[in-house]
């Protein structure tokens, strides 16, 4: 029965905001026109598409507000008209009971309130669609606050995702974008995100990560973690005391240096990216705060730490080298190494595609560099390459949303904020190191107890291999003559040094540009110089 009035609401909902224009009426089958038919009794909408549907999902309700947010940041997909109308949506949600909260720390953490805080507060700081959180002092005097998962969200969720999967299914069949959006796609990701923002000790655990990586850091501070009182149901942190840094008129008060904020919003982003390869991925406004206690030298600082995002390796190296190749317009580059990297398929037509990327980056060009936007020219390279079969890279994808949220904060901080003089130096660095002999080294480091692990299984292998070699079955004997034998001498030793060279060859690559898999790369390696070194020795 809850689902059924929960269908009929949106049905409503539908009627209301002429949201049935949104999909091609002519090609659904007669039940769908039947049930849709009475929206025309509403009249014919004033608002544009992007107001209309954004309206609807606030009447829908906080999940519906949430998936709408995760739309405003996939411009791949969807319009641009509604993207600017979803970013408007805030997850303001009235707040449940103080006792219905402090019932759920109680049962989270089995014990009385009063018995692990020295003082609660009873007004919750802030509620959202899937948490709500309250202040409090351990009983050590540390200010802390205390996040909790809504009381039976799961089902509301649990429903919730049910609907719009039928709704997405509906809009994939008949709405003339259907194809192009992939809003089952889209539900899907959006499911996966909200159940994990469901876990706060996973939550916790990224942010104990994040904090690590950035320790010492004058750029970025993450709020430690009380683990003693942490887990699923309830995240106990530091409560920390910064600047929302959407005040600019406090930020400007304190005296706030906004390019030095700014340019290290990028340093943070790109620091995330390629050296820890694990990236705040929900960097929205409401979730940093700007510590200006040295206005010249300010920090950020960062909370909610539920969706995290990393790169594979190969990943790692290609969008570094593509974001350093679309900068020097060479075009060609930029295909071959989407081609290199498995983006798109490998017989992808290289002179093809490099026109349909020039088509979509030199017009960009034309423009300052202060006014280019690179998350959006990714976006704008992605969708050319889905025209040449490139998949979903879930991991791009939360790139591409993180870059957006920080070129937008940083541009609406200092609005001659020019990314690239930022990022170039860092990938420029980067690219250096990673084929430095340090790095090399520590590679070669962390892949030997994986070589000594697998050494003993090596001489059996290659013993094996040569015997075979040397004493072929005897119908296949036939007499050899002297210099024919000492033929297959000088032959065994080119080989044996081929061998040796293509080794370390592959155990460099296996270094330097993993386009292998490094797990097997070293065995590979390894059979190859042992065989030849062998072949050396007994030729």
């Amino acid at each position: 029965m809850t689902r059924l009035r929960r269908v009929l609401k949106i049905i409503r909902v539908v009627y209301r905001y002429r949201l049935d224009q949104l999909i091609d009426k002519s090609k659904a089958p007669t039940a769908v026109r039947l049930l849709l038919s009475p929206a025309v009794l509403w009249g014919r909408p004033s608002a544009s598409r992007g107001e209309r549907l954004r309206r609807a999902l606030e009447k829908l309700g906080p999940i519906f507000v949430k998936f709408g947010q995760l739309l405003s940041t996939r411009p791949d997909l969807v319009p641009a008209d509604i993207c600017a109308e979803l970013a408007q949506l805030q997850d303001n949600v009235a707040p449940f009971k103080s006792a219905r909260f402090r019932q759920i720390v109680e049962q989270a953490l089995n014990g009385s309130v009063d018995d692990i805080f020295q003082s609660f507060e009873a007004e919750p700081l802030a509620s959202a669609s899937v948490a709500q959180v309250h202040a409090a002092v351990l009983k050590d005097g540390s200010d802390v606050v205390v996040k909790a998962v809504r009381p039976n969200i799961e089902k509301v969720i649990g429903n919730d995702i049910a609907l719009m999967y039928m709704l997405a299914r509906l809009l994939a069949k008949y709405s003339q974008d259907g194809r192009r959006l992939r809003p089952v796609e889209v539900v899907a990701d959006y499911e996966q995100v909200i159940y994990n923002e469901l876990n706060l000790q996973a939550e916790g655990a990224n942010a104990s990560l994040l904090r690590h990586n950035f320790e010492g850091s004058p750029l970025l501070y993450i709020p430690r973690i009380n683990w003693d009182y942490s887990n699923e149901k309830v995240l106990v942190m530091e409560r920390i005391y910064g600047t929302p840094v959407t005040n600019i008129a406090d930020l400007e008060a304190a005296g706030v240096n906004f390019k030095v904020l700014a340019e290290r919003g990028v340093e943070i982003f790109f620091t995330q990216v390629f050296e820890h390869n694990f990236f705040h991925a929900d960097m929205h406004p409401g979730n940093i705060f700007v510590d200006s206690s040295n206005p010249q030298k300010p920090s950020y600082i960062g909370i909610d730490c539920a969706i995290m995002g990393s790169l594979s390796k190969d990943d790692q190296y290609y969008m570094a080298r593509n974001l350093i190749a679309i900068f020097k317009r060479d075009y060609r580059q930029v295909a071959e190494l989407h081609i290199r990297s498995g983006w798109v398929p490998e017989n992808t037509p290289v002179n093809e595609f490099t026109g349909a990327i020039r088509t979509v980056c030199e017009p960009i060009f034309q423009r300052p560099l202060n006014e280019i936007s690179l998350g959006h020219m990714l976006i704008s390279l992605f969708t050319t390459a889905r025209r040449f079969n490139m998949e979903v890279q879930p991991s791009l994808v939360l790139l591409q949303k993180t870059l957006l949220n920080i070129e937008g904060l940083g541009r609406q901080l200092y609005p001659q904020l020019d990314l690239w003089t930022t990022a170039q130096p860092f990938l420029d660095k980067w690219l250096k190191e990673r084929y430095s002999p340090k790095s090399v080294f520590k590679q070669f480091k962390r892949l030997v107890p994986d070589w000594l692990e697998q050494l003993p299984e090596i001489p059996p292998l290659i013993y094996s291999a040569l015997k075979n070699a040397q004493n072929p079955p005897a119908a296949a004997v036939t007499p050899v003559a002297p210099e024919q034998n000492n033929h297959s001498g000088k032959r065994l030793r080119w080989l044996g040094a081929a061998a040796v060279g293509s080794g370390v060859g592959l155990a460099y690559a296996s270094w330097a540009q993993p386009l292998i898999t490094l797990a097997q790369m070293p065995t590979t390696s390894l059979v190859l110089i042992g065989a030849g070194l062998l072949m050396l020795l007994l030729r």
